[in-house]
């Protein structure tokens, strides 16, 4: 049964603060947080090509690296998705990524890291034309698993100065990129750490199938950010997956504010996930 009431969930959270999971409700981002800053130090985004041994053609993806990106140091990585409407280009195109992340390095607010933005659906012709709900466009989706491990993660890695440990590895999407974060970040628990998902899609996962791994995500997963605009058609989905994580006490984020299933809430929630991730441990 789905929470009808804000108010009943929040007594719920008063009775053990320490398991049960957290409820972030908040403002939106201070103004101008998506416009473009002259005077500020600026990242770079530059769209890259890869040979993927899964569909067997090159694939292409934008990779942002931020202000003063330098070979000399090493940096986390955050492998952010797309919609079923979208490819590598959507969230550059219509999610005003660059601004968001220029303006929370320059404001000291997230830490040094690299943005990929891959095509999700992975298959010969990955182009988000025709039919994009046709059945073969949307196993693509699923098949993507196997081109992140085998072909996408490991040109990242041979072509930047990215830390390669689970604990520096994030993974986030909107829609069918929110389902995709879900279904691969909490399979693969020794790759990611860190998973944000934005009104995720029906391609989600079961819950019973997304946290049958519940011991090793409750000891190894860092953050599990989820979220949905209280005027979405797929709030149900989300609302599953966070009504799961409170009866079995998976700590994790629940973020509902006003909103509808397009890029004015996703980009509120990458502004808010981005300042979350990769944070760094704090001293005893």
């Amino acid at each position: 049964m789905f929470i009808k009431n804000l108010n009943k969930f929040l007594k719920s959270l008063i009775i053990s603060p320490l398991v049960l999971p957290t409820l972030s409700v908040s403002n939106l981002p201070q103004a101008g947080f998506d416009e473009y800053k002259k005077d500020i130090p600026h990242g770079e985004c530059k769209e890259v090509e890869y040979f993927s041994s899964t569909t067997g053609v090159n694939r292409k993806a934008m990779v942002y690296t931020p202000p003063g990106y330098s070979a000399n140091n090493k940096y986390n990585v955050l492998y952010l998705f797309h919609g079923i409407g979208g490819d590598h280009l959507e969230w550059l195109n219509c999610g005003d990524v660059v601004n968001i992340f220029d303006n929370l390095y320059a404001e000291n607010k997230i830490e040094p890291m690299i943005i990929v933005m891959p095509n999700g659906r992975a298959m010969k012709d990955d182009r988000a034309i025709g039919d994009v709900f046709a059945k073969d466009k949307v196993e693509a989706f699923d098949n993507f698993q196997n081109d992140l491990f085998d072909n996408l993660i490991p040109f990242i890695e041979s072509n930047y100065s990215v830390l390669t440990h689970r604990d520096n590895r994030a993974i986030a999407g909107e829609s069918m990129g929110g389902g995709q974060a879900l279904n691969f970040g909490l399979k693969y628990l020794e790759h990611f750490a860190y998973i944000g998902s934005f009104s995720p899609a029906p391609n989600t996962n079961p819950p019973h199938i997304l946290f049958a791994n519940k011991e090793k995500i409750l000891s190894d997963l860092k953050v599990l950010w989820i979220s949905c605009g209280d005027k979405d058609e797929l709030l149900n989905i989300s609302e599953g997956v966070h009504e799961y994580c409170v009866q079995e006490n998976i700590p994790h984020t629940w973020y509902l504010n006003s909103g509808k299933h397009d890029f004015v809430f996703w980009k509120d929630c990458l502004y808010k996930f981005l300042q979350e991730i990769f944070k760094p441990a704090k001293k005893e």
